[in-house]
């Protein structure tokens, strides 16, 4: 499978990245780009974005992009660090980068940027790669 038929074949299943409206930017082996809209009910009690949206983003780029090799992968361990606060109306993009592939472990930072291209979060995540292919 290519891996935008498995991101499709993903996608269609997962209802979290779709209450979101998270929509796909970008996909190829390793790579993803995702996008979303900050709404006013993903505000937390200081009127920004709760943290576990931007977390959110993130996650399911790295899910998309690691099983874009055609192997399914699991999250193993991820990580957050917050650099800016987002608004309602801010469009955040999450954009990933393998930094290291092997045949049972994989390693992705995430990028999420907003609409001027100001870095709101970095994420790090590590996947388990199966041995169960698409």
């Amino acid at each position: 499978m290519t891996p935008e038929e498995i991101f499709q074949q993903m996608y269609s299943n997962d209802r979290f990245s779709k209450l979101l409206d998270i929509e796909l930017v970008e996909i190829s082996e390793g790579r993803c780009v995702l996008q979303m809209i900050i709404t006013s009910e993903m505000l937390n009690g200081f009127d920004i974005a709760h943290g576990g949206i931007t977390y959110s983003l993130a996650d399911s780029a790295l899910a998309f992009a690691s099983n874009s090799y055609g192997r399914k992968a699991v999250s193993i361990e991820t990580s957050i660090s917050h650099t800016k606060p987002c608004k309602a109306g801010d469009v955040i993009t999450a954009s990933v980068t393998p930094i290291s592939v092997t045949s049972k472990i994989g390693i992705f930072n995430v990028e999420i940027k907003n609409q001027k291209e100001e870095l709101v979060a970095t994420f790090k995540g590590t996947v388990y790669r199966t041995s169960s292919e698409y």
